[in-house]
């Protein structure tokens, strides 16, 4: 059977250390068959949940919630995937502004007349780049997995890679915070981080076939 796996990155600098990593872990799936798809919050309109309630009654197909923006589009995206990562920079102790308003929007999959349920069971990667090596990955790990657990989905865990939590990546060298200007991609030098972002994929793969067997 083929599965998808949808990568969200949170992070505003395109192309940067999140992404590089996101997109080491989307290579890994397509090395394992798997289909994948990258969307980048930066790039879109995601307005904050208001609390109208419309998604608890006034949901049709297409329409999951009363707001117009590219939300939307992504929703519709989560629907057809069978993993699902949330890939974040680690902003003061914890995931990114623009991925805890999207994280926010996802209520119309917990209490929607009609998306009510349609995450159930689906398999989460928690990912997130830290510039220090103890500095909030595992409370940026906690913001995604608080979002699986609500949302009825699966969290893909792998004890001996960094963090049980999730794929943690560091970007200054060995996680020391020192700047050097001439290393724009650190990630790529942490070669831990980049193997825990493939041992949590082989996991969430792992489960997806366990669920779907």
């Amino acid at each position: 059977m083929a599965y998808k796996i949808l990568g969200i990155s949170g992070s505003p600098v395109k192309n940067g250390n999140v992404d590089s990593f996101l997109a080491s872990i989307m290579e890994t799936a397509v090395g394992k068959g798997i289909e994948t798809e990258t969307v980048g919050l930066s790039g879109m309109e995601i307005k904050n949940c208001i609390h109208c309630n419309f998604c608890l009654t006034k949901q049709k197909a297409g329409k999951y919630c009363s707001l117009e923006d590219d939300a939307q589009s992504i929703f519709k995206k989560l629907e057809g995937a069978d993993i699902i990562v949330l890939a974040s920079p680690v902003y003061f102790m914890r995931t990114s502004g623009m991925m805890a308003t999207f994280i926010d929007r996802l209520r119309v999959f917990i209490f929607g007349n009609m998306a009510g349920g349609k995450l159930r069971n689906k398999i989460g990667i928690s990912a997130g780049v830290s510039w220090l090596r103890h500095g909030g990955m595992e409370t940026t790990h906690l913001s995604h997995l608080y979002a699986f657990m609500t949302l009825d989905m699966i969290p893909a865990t792998v004890h001996s890679c960094i963090s049980p939590m999730g794929a943690s990546a560091v970007a200054s060298n060995h996680g020391e915070g020192k700047f050097d200007p001439s290393v724009r991609i650190g990630i790529l030098e942490d070669q831990a981080g980049l193997d825990s972002g493939r041992a949590l994929l082989s996991r969430a793969l792992e489960l997806v076939e366990l669920i779907h067997k």
